[in-house]
């Protein structure tokens, strides 16, 4: 759908570009196990892998998983990228502010370390709920962004109403992907589109962007009886579809900065003919991108 196979023939595999994931956690997945160069828990302080929720190993396989137990069907979008862990969500799926802040703040002092050049961050809360947290939330991210670092978060599923983004999607700096999807797939009809849109609170344009969220198959956490592999649905999974696009574009162009990064996706997009503030530029074409 977004022509990722196209790429993948010219040999464009994220080679060299590290991406930083903030989620519920990774499993020891052969898929990516071996390209996780840091794994840091803000939650239960643990040191070895895990994922209690089965989120953020699926978001990272999506991102940056090379499909080896499936012969490379179900490959992420940035097969060969370097990846870094942080846990910030629990077993439910929910997190703490202060876990996310302490985590973009080890991003920042650790990013020439480790050569963090992309964040995907594919958690978010109603901007309705929006007080001094929220507000936290959105300076934090956007000081990730002011480092250099590519910043990509999820739009929320609070949609279809206008005004659902959720934080920290609505702030003007950072790139907020929807998930936009063909209306049948396997045929079978999907349920009502609900991806959140904009504008935002302060009248800015969101999402950014879109790629496909719907019945995405990933790695999936291992845990008896648990298989490699498993389908989710949401904008969590079109967001680290385009982190992997920006591993992509940065492996073959490394430097670019970040607006420059922003403004690539958006001459790759194909209009899909939907309001802006449900689709943005339009789906991702990795085509167009690294052409």
């Amino acid at each position: 759908m977004i022509y990722a196979d196209e790429v993948y023939k010219r040999g464009i595999t994220g080679r060299g570009i590290t991406a930083a994931v903030m989620d519920s956690g990774i499993c020891y997945h052969p898929d990516y196990a071996d390209r996780v160069v840091c794994f840091r828990d803000f939650v239960g302080k643990k040191e070895n892998f895990y994922d209690d929720a089965s989120h953020g190993s699926h978001v990272t396989g999506i991102l940056g998983g090379n499909g080896s137990l499936s012969m490379g069907k179900y490959r992420g979008i940035a097969p060969e990228c370097n990846l870094i862990h942080l846990k910030v969500l629990d077993r439910n799926g929910t997190g703490k502010v202060r876990d996310a802040v302490a985590a973009m703040d080890w991003v920042i002092r650790n990013q020439k370390k480790f050569d963090i050049r992309v964040l995907n961050f594919s958690v978010g809360t109603p901007e309705k709920d929006a007080e001094e947290e929220g507000k936290l939330l959105i300076e934090w991210v956007e000081r990730v962004w002011d480092a250099g670092i590519t910043v990509v978060v999820a739009a929320g599923n609070m949609g279809p109403e206008q005004g659902s983004i959720t934080i920290p999607g609505t702030s003007p700096k950072v790139i907020t992907v929807g998930f936009y999807d063909d209306s049948v797939k396997s045929g079978v009809r999907r349920k009502s589109f609900y991806s959140g849109r904009g504008p935002t609170a302060a009248c800015v344009c969101k999402p950014e962007i879109t790629a496909p969220g719907t019945l995405i198959t990933s790695c999936s956490n291992l845990r008896p009886p648990s298989r490699p592999y498993c389908s989710k649905s949401g904008t969590s999974m079109a967001t680290p579809m385009i982190a992997g696009a920006a591993c992509l574009l940065l492996s073959q162009k490394p430097w670019l900065s970040n607006v420059e990064v922003k403004m690539k996706l958006k001459e790759a997009a194909d209009d899909l003919g939907l309001p802006k503030e449900q689709q943005g530029w339009g789906r991702i074409n990795l085509a167009k991108l690294l052409k």
